[in-house]
């Protein structure tokens, strides 16, 4: 087997290492010849720039830490929070609504007639409170939205309810769901208006 020449015995030469360009070689000196002196300065002050990276750790601490106590104190100094008064959509917009979305059950077309409710209430919510929501609000997540008074999450919640089974069961609404909707809409929205 020794005296095939089809297999190799003997070791190969060493590889030569490819030598590095030289236009390489002149961006690595100019690169230095930048960069080295910023390197050394920061070396040579570490001690001073250790001391003001852990000033500014701790001034962030203390910040942090005032954000999370401030309320707490606020809280028991007695003060009470500013009370904004309770909100509810514009007498006209909520007639006008009612009035669209009547038409619409007066068809038999209840679960449109709940999701046009839905629609201008977020909409009516979104014009008075533009910072309360987001786009990516959900109608569950505006259901129980603090800011909102009881009432309106408690009729928010009620349409919303049915709007998703109608959206996501797949399961039509009947006039029954209807009357509901209407009459936690109009409770909320109008208070004294006839259903």
């Amino acid at each position: 087997m020794r005296d095939s020449s089809d297999i190799q015995f003997a070791p190969l030469p060493p590889i030569k290492p490819l030598e590095t360009p030289s236009w390489l070689k002149k961006l690595g000196e100019f690169l230095e010849s930048i960069f080295g002196p910023v390197g050394e300065a920061l070396g040579m002050s570490w001690p001073i720039l250790q001391n003001v990276l852990i000033a500014l750790a701790i001034a962030l601490v203390l910040f942090v830490l005032w954000r999370l106590i401030a309320p707490v104190i606020e809280a028991r100094r007695g003060r009470p929070a500013p009370e904004e008064p309770e909100w509810s959509p514009d007498h006209n917009a909520a007639v006008a609504l009612l009035e669209d979305a009547d038409r619409l059950a007066s068809q038999g077309l209840y679960a449109q007639a709940t999701h046009l409710l839905l629609q201008r209430s977020v909409s009516h919510i979104a014009d008075a409170k533009p910072d309360w929501l987001i786009p990516a609000s959900t109608a569950r997540e505006i259901a129980a939205l603090p800011l909102l008074p009881a009432r309106a999450r408690e009729a928010f919640g009620t349409i919303a309810v049915r709007v998703e089974r109608s959206l996501f069961a797949l399961r039509d609404l009947d006039r029954q769901d209807w009357d509901v909707a209407r009459a936690a809409y109009s409770d909320f929205a109008l208070m004294e208006l006839p259903s």
